[in-house]
């Protein structure tokens, strides 16, 4: 069913497109590797996070649950309830995305979701940056002013892909940005407040009894 392949895109990427245009980066030291910057291996074992971030069509905001590399939960705009489970022996996961005011529960997965051109990964959805897909400047630089107070301690780095230009203040024992900047004063993702303590028994569990069930991997692969 092809509207459910999009209303999946639209609402199980939203967090992943964090990045705008900006200014080109100056001549500076050589690059540094993204996926050693931007680590997760030493990430906790449990995750609460809340985000503000700006899209084209204004400010959101997103409850997000990371457990290790296998659970995610994500509640948008207080409303839209998205669950993922990952392999991490793999890239595979499979997502659901609830919607109460459709009375949807839409599955999907990985595989599916690449087949439409859709290139998701769980880094994306888990840690709020999206891997360069080309070639990428990475470079150390001072604390972008001004900008939002943190919760938590973090460094800053500019990362230039595709012509264009973000600032990114890594909270690498958390393994998350903390502030995504267009520019100075210009936040487009902040996390607002950041714990790890125990998750509720229940969390990952789906509420969608009566709800309309949507398999759009099946639909997807028999278009």
């Amino acid at each position: 069913m092809r509207s459910a392949s999009k209303r999946i895109i639209g609402v199980g990427v939203a967090l992943a497109t964090s990045t705008v245009a900006a200014p080109a980066l100056c001549a500076a030291p050589p690059s540094l590797d993204f996926a050693t910057v931007f680590a997760t291996t030493k990430e906790p074992r449990r995750l609460h996070y809340k985000v503000m971030y700006r899209t084209g069509d204004g400010i959101h905001r997103v409850e997000i649950w990371r457990d290790g590399a296998v659970r995610l939960k994500r509640v948008t705009d207080g409303v839209v309830t998205t669950l993922i489970h990952h392999d991490p022996r793999a890239a595979d996961f499979t997502m659901q995305v609830i919607d109460p005011r459709k009375h949807t529960s839409t599955r999907v997965d990985r595989a599916s979701l690449y087949r439409i051109g859709n290139f998701t990964d769980w880094f994306d959805l888990a840690h709020g940056l999206r891997h360069p897909k080309g070639s990428y400047r990475l470079v150390a630089r001072a604390p972008l002013s001004p900008m939002p107070k943190t919760p938590a301690a973090c460094r800053w780095y500019d990362l230039k892909d595709a012509n264009r230009t973000t600032s990114i203040c890594w909270d690498s024992a958390n393994a998350v940005p903390l502030l995504i900047a267009s520019g100075p004063g210009h936040p487009i993702w902040r996390v607002e407040t950041i714990d790890r303590a125990k998750f509720d028994g229940g969390l990952f569990q789906a509420n969608d009894r009566g709800f309309i069930h949507d398999d759009a991997t099946r639909d997807i692969q028999n278009d």
